[in-house]
């Protein structure tokens, strides 16, 4: 396998992150969780009372409390501060307000910075909104997952379920229509899909299909 950049892009719940730590591990490439930096950066604000529409509050959040990620047996743990925050910051809470925080330009300014260090030499797989367009839009290989709200609404309900979040399946949906509002409306990096990135719509397609899928993609490209 080549040491290249793979970009992955979609809205919520669409799979990237369980697809990216998958071919992260069987690469051997760094994973970037992007979207684990923006929720850290909400988590933040929620704890230090920062109102989401403070763009130079959260920018000072950010130089203040480093962000950072650990490879475990179990996973990749989300640490902010040196302090574990990778449950936290998939609550209700910081998820239903991710999107406002994520949406100032000098936020996603410092946030690209910081993701762009991670992929200078390559090696590394990053999903995200904006990953092709903004952050890395010379990646070799981009890819745009897509589902449909119903399932991606399943997949975040059954996830809630296992880590004891209360969750009205409902009230999920709407959430998550709220979210592609906000992300692909918003005037700085809107979730667009990259003109050379492959879309890939994996409603009703198992993980090890959408694995596969790309796999088939990369081969293509001749660096597999």
């Amino acid at each position: 396998m080549k040491n290249i950049s793979l970009a992955i892009d979609g809205p919520a719940s669409s799979g990237k992150s369980t697809v990216a730590k998958l071919l992260a591990k069987e690469f051997q490439f760094i994973y970037t969780d992007t979207g684990a930096m923006y929720r850290s950066l909400t988590y933040l604000a929620i704890t230090h009372h920062v109102t989401f529409d403070d763009e130079a509050g959260l920018v000072d959040l950010i130089k203040k409390y480093p962000i950072s990620f650990k490879q475990t047996e179990e996973g990749q743990l989300v640490f902010v501060d040196g302090k574990d925050v990778t449950d936290a910051i998939r609550q209700p809470e910081v998820t239903n307000a991710v999107s406002e925080v994520s949406a100032h330009a000098k936020v996603r300014e410092e946030m690209v910075a910081l993701q762009q260090t991670i992929a200078e030499n390559g090696g590394v797989v990053m999903d995200g909104r904006d990953i092709g367009t903004a952050v890395l839009p010379n990646a070799e290989v981009k890819i745009f997952l897509v589902a449909s709200v119903t399932e991606r609404a399943e997949r975040r309900y059954k996830e809630n379920l296992e880590k004891g979040i209360a969750t009205d399946f409902e009230t999920l949906k709407k959430e998550i229509q709220q979210r592609d509002y906000i992300d692909s409306t918003r005037e700085v990096s809107p979730l667009t899909q990259a003109d050379d990135a492959v879309r890939i719509d994996t409603t009703g397609m198992s993980i090890d299909k959408v694995v596969d899928a790309i796999h088939q993609i990369i081969k293509e490209k001749g660096y597999l």
